[in-house]
């Protein structure tokens, strides 16, 4: 997008990446990153940038690297969903990222012509984007209700929330009419966000609002009731819709996800705007 946006070649593009957290890189706690780009310019760049705190990794794949990139601070927020529902459940949140971890893969094999495996640094900018970053704190705190979708995505003392605006993002970008994949088990073509059900219910928790109708039934009726709300909004969160899918007895093994993306060839140069 920026080579089309800006006529600068693909050659002179960069991407900057993880694993790391900005405060600790602040702090000058031990951190990595990962440059990706063409040879003349990544590797001095890496070199120019290393220092005893601050690992830097190079890496040709300009175009997994960034769909990663945004992919990671999608799922980081239903991530910190899940932790807040589940009181820190070491279980849900593995099975967790064996979900969505297997829809990153998905993804990319969409969107990118030779993906790079999940391995090495992108699984170590997932794993610590879904452990501590910005986009997991913002779905636990909004699981607990301390937030709302109201406030935006720029939220004070912690900044812009870049996950916010990539959910619809890929989502709008997957559900396209123009695209169909096959369904493994209902065998026929639907949009690829349909094998993406971590991804829907992301969404679906920043839109739905089910306490509506409750409230003003009980607001009628009786003040009082109000606590009775209370209580139902803090059960009911929308949130908990990714719960919900996560523990689907019907939802399939990750790994049949990714065996669907490896085993045909999926990738739509178009949809990233390339010729």
């Amino acid at each position: 997008m920026i080579n089309r946006a800006t006529g600068v070649p693909m050659e002179n593009i960069l991407y900057l990446g993880g694993p790391n957290i900005a405060s600790e890189i602040h702090n000058k706690e031990y951190a990595n990153a990962r440059i990706c780009g063409a040879d003349k310019w990544r590797k001095p760049l890496a070199k120019f940038l290393r220092q005893p705190h601050f690992i830097v990794w190079d890496n040709s794949d300009l175009v997994t690297h960034e769909v990663m990139g945004g992919l990671k601070n999608v799922y980081a927020i239903g991530a910190g969903m899940v932790a807040a529902h589940t009181n820190e459940s070491a279980t849900s949140k593995s099975v967790y990222f064996a979900h969505c971890t297997s829809e990153m893969i998905f993804i990319t094999h969409l969107l990118a012509e030779e993906p790079e495996k999940l391995a090495g640094p992108l699984l170590a900018d997932t794993y610590v984007t879904l452990l501590k970053g910005r986009n997991a704190w913002y779905g636990q705190m909004l699981a607990k209700g301390e937030i709302s979708r109201d406030m935006g995505d720029s939220i004070s003392g912690k900044g812009m929330i870049q996950g916010v605006s990539a959910v619809g993002a890929f989502y709008e970008l997957l559900s396209q009419s123009s695209l169909s994949v096959l369904h493994p088990d209902e065998k026929k073509p639907v949009a690829p966000v349909e094998l993406c059900p971590i991804l829907k219910n992301v969404r679906k928790s920043f839109l739905e609002k089910p306490f509506l109708q409750r409230l003003s039934f009980f607001f009628l009726v009786n003040l009082i009731s109000l606590l009775v709300v209370d209580i139902w909004i803090f059960r009911e969160q929308p949130s908990q819709a990714i719960l919900q899918a996560l523990r689907d007895e019907t939802l399939n093994d990750p790994r049949e996800r990714i065996e669907i993306a490896q085993s045909h060839a999926f990738y739509r140069p178009s949809l990233l705007g390339q010729p």
